[in-house]
């Protein structure tokens, strides 16, 4: 098993190190919902440091590369900024398209990161709040923010530091955000008091893709490895800024049970194209005989066993797996997050918890580190992609997932850093898309039957 550790003791310090400005408003409108409060929440209160300014997002197109950047001189303001959306994987928010999904964006015009940076994406060019966002490109944003900061003297963020030292993800559309946890749990006592007396925590650097929101609802254990009872005050943890502190934490509790509500309301999005039902009824016999013990049955009466798969069964890539040790999922099971164990924690689980298949059409790429970009290549095993890169918007109705390109190789063209983040290589750490082999047991005809199904769910 190949090993990345990194120790650094500047390490906590810059990821903690910055002080809080709540500059929107701190209560939502009178009258909404649980779950449109929790909405409200995420995008219209800041809980963490801004990242940026309006004023550094409307001008970093200066840092782009040459043939971006004369597009964008040339483009309006408003073209301007879809071109930056879509290099950075952002998305309209729907009730606003003019502000981003994944950030709040308070009157002074500062970008905060909310939930949605990672859980608020598009699929055929539409937006899902809930939907991985297999666009976001958060080091290229990192960087090139940065960047520009510097050239106009401009205060660096606990990101544009933090980067240096844990990196914030390889390829675009999945992150590093395991260790983030890790990270920021590691100066904290059971309580959530900061500790600066302590040593950093050893960390095994990997990409994680993130899970589809309307699968919490399901759900009794969250993350792929199902280690942490699910509840409200675990939703808080990526704020562990330390200028937060206890008393930050139990002020916000009331706001992230509406988060908790809102999430848990989140439905799947329906297949928005022909269905041939005859196959699809072939493929659930089929689906029954091979998938059901592990991902569940759908429709009337349907069930989730929330199975754990121990890895020498499943054989999916296990950087995640050993990312974290007993002791930092104890830590986790002791502290006020977890209601300082009374919340069930499992220590040592041993592999991964097969996830609901509820709207898998639309959740792509797969597996727990984002390495497959198709349903039709989860079903074929032996024909997975070694290089991979997508479109913008692009759905391949045929195979059921992303529109890509593949490669034997990277390209010999992808030098710089951010170009390289574009495509997605199985053979780097923590990004195989080796095991999962349990559908070599369908018949071509069967997987073909398959795939038509799960366009049902």
């Amino acid at each position: 098993m190949r090993s990345r550790y990194f120790l650094a003791l500047p390490i906590l310090a810059i990821l903690t190190s910055f002080s809080l400005q709540v500059l929107a408003a701190d209560s939502p409108p009178k009258g909404l919902s649980s779950e449109q409060r929790g909405y409200w929440f995420l995008t219209q209160k800041t809980y963490l440091p801004p990242d940026f300014t309006q004023d550094i997002f409307d001008k970093v197109w200066t840092k782009w590369p040459e043939t971006l950047r004369s597009e964008a001189e040339k483009a309006t303001p408003e073209e301007r900024r879809k071109l930056a959306f879509a290099r950075y994987g952002l998305t309209p928010r729907p009730e606003d398209p003019t502000k981003p999904l994944q950030y709040v964006v308070d009157s002074k015009g500062n970008w905060t990161m909310n939930c949605f940076a990672c859980h608020g994406g598009k699929v055929a060019g539409k937006v899902w709040p809930g939907l991985p966002n297999s666009h976001y490109a958060l080091a290229t944003l990192t960087e090139e923010t940065r960047s520009l900061k510097f050239e106009q003297g401009k205060p660096l963020g606990r990101m544009d530091f933090g980067s240096i030292f844990v990196p914030l993800g390889a390829t675009n559309g999945t992150t590093n955000a395991v260790n983030f946890g890790v990270a920021l749990m590691a100066f904290r006592d059971k309580d959530l008091n900061y500790h600066d007396d302590r040593l950093p925590p050893r960390m095994v650097h990997h990409d994680m893709d993130a899970p589809a929101w309307w699968h919490f609802a399901r759900k009794k254990q969250l993350y792929i490895d199902g280690f942490a009872e699910k509840g409200h005050r675990g939703l808080l943890q990526f704020t562990m800024v330390r200028s937060n502190g206890p008393e930050k934490f139990k002020e916000w509790e009331a706001d992230y049970r509406d988060v908790y509500a809102y999430i848990s309301s989140l439905k799947p999005p329906q297949y928005p194209h022909p269905i041939d039902q005859e196959l699809a009824a072939r493929g659930e016999t089929a689906f029954r005989r091979v998938c059901a013990e592990c991902h569940g049955t759908y429709g009337k009466n349907s069930s989730y066993p929330e199975l754990l798969v121990g890895i020498e069964d499943i054989k999916t890539d296990r950087a995640r797996l050993d990312a974290l040790t007993p002791k930092h999922r104890d830590s986790y099971g002791q502290s006020w997050f977890a209601e300082h164990g009374a919340k069930n924690n499992i220590n040592d689980p041993g592999g991964y918890v097969a996830p609901p298949l509820d709207g898998i059409w639309a959740s792509a790429p797969y597996f727990h580190n984002g390495s497959v970009p198709t349903i039709w290549h989860v079903l074929r095993p032996k024909q997975r992609p070694v290089v991979w890169r997508r479109d913008e918007d692009g759905y391949d109705q045929e195979l059921a997932g992303l529109q890509v390109e593949t490669f034997v190789t990277l390209p010999k063209e992808a030098i710089a850093d951010w170009q390289k983040r574009t495509y997605f290589d199985t053979r780097a750490f923590g990004k195989s898309a080796a095991g999962h082999d349990f559908p070599l047991q369908l018949t071509d005809d069967e997987a073909r039957a398959v795939l038509e199904y799960l366009k049902t769910l």
